[in-house]
This record gives C-alpha cells, structure tokens and sequence, in this order.
C-alpha cells in the first residue's frame, strides 16, 4: 500500500543528482547550483534554505549541467562543496554558513559536483575539471575551523617544482611529453569510500 506521502518541488528544470541525507527527521540535500535544503521528512515541509550563490558564468567550466551529488554531516553542522569550488560548512539547525573555504585555484577551471565526505574531524573534498585541463587532487580540512589540514595530489606536477611525495616522483617517471601545461586530469570528482576498520580512504579519479 505504498503512495505518496508529500512532495516538495525544488522549482528547477535542470538536472538533480544529490542522494537526501535523513538525520533525525531531516533530510538535508542538494539541487541544482549547489543550493542546500532542510525539510521535515514526515511533513515535507521546507525548514531552510542555502543559496552560496554561485556565480552563472562557473557554468560554462562544468562538464555536465550545474549539478550537486550531495552533503555530508558531521555534528551540528551541514557540509557542501559549491560548483566554483568552495567548501561550506553550515549550521544543520538554522542553515546559516559558519565557514566558507575556497578549495580550488578559481583562475583554473575547476569545479565541484561531489558530495564531502567527513572522516574523524576532517571534510574530504575533490573537484572535477580534468576534461578542461587541470591537475586532480583531493584536500582535507578541519571540521571546526575550515583550516587545511592535508592534500593528495593524485597525478605528477611540473618536475621543475619538484614533487609532493616519493610515489608521485615514481609515478613520473613513466609518463612522457609536457603533461604539466595541460594538467595532467585524475581529478577526484566524485566516488570515495572510508573503510574505518582500516583507517583507509579511497578514491576514485576521472578523465
């Protein structure tokens, strides 16, 4: 005897990727140009609403429509990462923004159309943007603060910089030609997954 119960019409035609997240009655989603919702999940009812206000030209450097795949939680608070590449926590009971973090270089074409992900007090966020030309990689910041706790490149920079790590030094080794001026892609746009018994994050990269 399954029907429906209520309907809450987010008024966009375009597309909506975001998977709702149910925490103590509410469910917290996305729709599109990265605007969070809050709404009762047994009457529908629409509690609060973000808008980051993200500029309309970011458009033009995502791939595939002005979507968002979802937030994250973590204590009282509500994470989103914006398609010009930022990353908000907000308070879950009001929607008001706490801290606003750029992530992303905003002269390169990055975007973000990734749910965070929040691990032991750290929000996990990656971008996409490899199809236009930049170098992948996935940050880490503080839950509380917004502070930039690590980051994982996930491909090889220019060899004249140096590298961040021994494994991306290996890793250049085998590749060949000016990847560099082009980015080199392996952007984490989207699939993560914390395997806690482990203590492991992984990842997966695009284009």
């Amino acid at each position: 005897e399954l029907g429906l119960a209520w309907a809450f019409d987010l008024g966009e035609p375009r597309g909506l990727e975001a998977t709702p997240l149910a925490l103590d009655g509410t469910l917290y989603f996305t729709g599109t140009w990265s605007v969070v919702y809050a709404v009762d999940g047994a009457t529908g009812e629409l509690l609060w609403r973000y808008d980051p206000r993200v500029p309309r030209s970011i458009a033009r450097q995502a791939c595939c429509d002005v979507v968002n795949r979802g937030v994250a939680a973590w204590g009282d608070k509500i994470f989103v990462g914006t398609l010009d590449g930022r990353l908000i926590a907000l308070d879950a009971s009001t929607g008001e923004a706490i801290w606003d973090v750029m992530t992303v270089d905003p002269e390169q074409p990055y975007t973000i159309t990734g749910a965070p992900r929040v691990i032991q007090g750290r929000v996990m966020i990656g971008n996409g943007g490899a199809e236009f030309g930049v170098r992948g990689y996935i940050s880490a910041y503080s839950a509380e603060t917004g502070e930039l706790d690590w980051r994982f490149y996930t491909v090889p920079g220019n060899p004249a910089d140096g590298f961040e790590s021994e494994t991306l030094r290996r890793i250049a080794e085998t590749w060949n030609g000016e990847w560099w001026k082009v980015g080199g892609g392996g952007t984490v746009w989207d699939s993560m997954a914390y395997d806690p018994e482990l203590d492991l994050l992984y990842i997966g990269v695009g284009n």
